[in-house]
């Protein structure tokens, strides 16, 4: 080394750079600490954000997760095109009875509100069915194209308020109250589904007694013909005993 050291030396004044100026050059470099030119503690610090970016992953994902029978539940109201019963979800969802059915039916609603969800659980019409809230449904009306031929007269709502809020009734009743012809009203909310014939009266010729169906306690929001709103009913009770009279 001590050979090696002193050729080199003589060749650096030979060719004019002294020793010294060498030494000045060369120590600092052999002064850098090792660990700065080690890559290993970044790519611990690298492996340190990745954890910690899949314990955070993991503190949203057991919202998401349902048990199989949570999931089996969501799947058989997501695919029913009319409310369920009861017994009749459980069958489908493979649940042991319907006490059980209504548990999950209650959890899944509360995950639904939790998570902020546009689906909502309903009772309607005597079963159960998966909704969108009411807050979507001026964007819905305007996203899916309805025909206008699907709206009501006023003539037609008309008749359809007597009959829900005096079934069984007659058509001779219904026209009592309103106070004109109701034979072509009857027929357009029979064609609709909204209206159906409940029986015939003991009268004279034996009229049909006309009722609402369960497709009207879909379309206005009902589990049951009891959940409509109150109201009062004394002048058309007047009305309809005066014209027995």
């Amino acid at each position: 080394m001590t050979r090696f050291v002193s050729s080199r030396m003589r060749k650096k004044v030979m060719k004019g750079v002294s020793w010294t100026a060498q030494r000045s050059f060369i120590r600092p470099n052999n002064q850098i600490p090792l660990a700065a030119l080690c890559t290993k503690p970044q790519r611990v610090h690298i492996v340190s954000i990745k954890k910690q970016r899949s314990t955070d992953q993991s503190s949203v994902i057991p919202s998401c997760l349902r048990s199989p029978e949570l999931a089996q539940l969501e799947a058989a109201l997501f695919v029913a095109r009319e409310p369920l019963p009861i017994r009749r979800l459980a069958k489908l969802a493979r649940l042991s009875d319907g006490t059980r059915a209504r548990a999950l039916l209650r959890e899944l609603n509360t995950f639904f509100d939790d998570s902020g969800s546009a689906f909502r659980i309903e009772h309607l019409a005597g079963g159960f069915q998966l909704v969108t809230r009411t807050q979507f449904g001026p964007w819905i009306r305007r996203t899916i194209d309805y025909s206008t031929e699907n709206r009501l007269s006023n003539a037609a709502m008309e008749t359809l308020s007597i009959i829900a809020y005096r079934q069984p009734v007659t058509r001779a009743e219904v026209e009592a109250i309103r106070g004109v012809g109701a034979e072509e009203m009857l027929r357009q909310l029979l064609d609709r589904d909204l209206v159906a014939v409940g029986g015939r009266s003991d009268d004279l010729g034996r009229p049909n007694f006309y009722v609402t169906s369960r497709y009207f306690l879909r379309v206005f929001g009902l589990g049951r013909i009891e959940e409509l709103p109150t109201i009062g009913l004394e002048s058309t009770g007047n009305v309809a005993q005066t014209s027995g009279n």
